[in-house]
């Protein structure tokens, strides 16, 4: 339980600083081979922001893309709407937006705790293969389970 106290606390001490905080979720020796790495923000929604979601990406990476759009949202206001399409997150790359509720693959499970599961809307940071193709697009070459998505565009 310390753990968990000392974690929260410092959750708490990063969102007093910056607004939000960014939590990672692993897979475990439990989980099926298929699940995804995800990264979420905590914080947003006491600003009447959606907490923004990225899955299947190494945790840095995550980290720095979520920081970069909460920043956009948090210090400038800035607004995403379902398929927005952002071409200044990823180098030579678009990404989406897309809007969606929680999912069993993607629970951010501390923003919940925090403000209530009715509270939390969710913005999920969507990227594309390496041909610029999208889960919805014909061709794409990611596996499914790499990218698991809260809504379909």
């Amino acid at each position: 339980m310390r753990d968990i106290d000392d974690f929260l606390r410092r959750q708490d001490q990063i969102i007093d600083t910056t607004g939000w905080a960014v939590t990672h979720v692993l897979p475990t020796d439990d989980d099926p081979d298929t699940t995804a790495p995800f990264a979420y923000t905590v914080g947003l929604t006491a600003h009447d922001y959606p907490e923004l979601i990225a899955a299947g990406l190494p945790p840095e990476v995550a980290h720095s893309l979520l920081n970069d759009l909460a920043r956009r949202v948090y210090d400038k206001a800035e607004r995403f709407a379902h398929g927005q399409s952002i071409s200044d997150l990823i180098a030579g790359y678009d990404a989406v937006i897309i809007d969606g509720p929680p999912t069993d693959e993607l629970l951010p499970a501390m923003a919940i705790n925090r403000y209530g599961r009715d509270q939390i809307r969710l913005q999920q940071m969507v990227r594309p293969d390496q041909k610029g193709r999208f889960p919805w697009d014909n061709g794409y070459s990611f596996d499914p389970h790499a990218q698991p998505l809260i809504a379909q565009l």
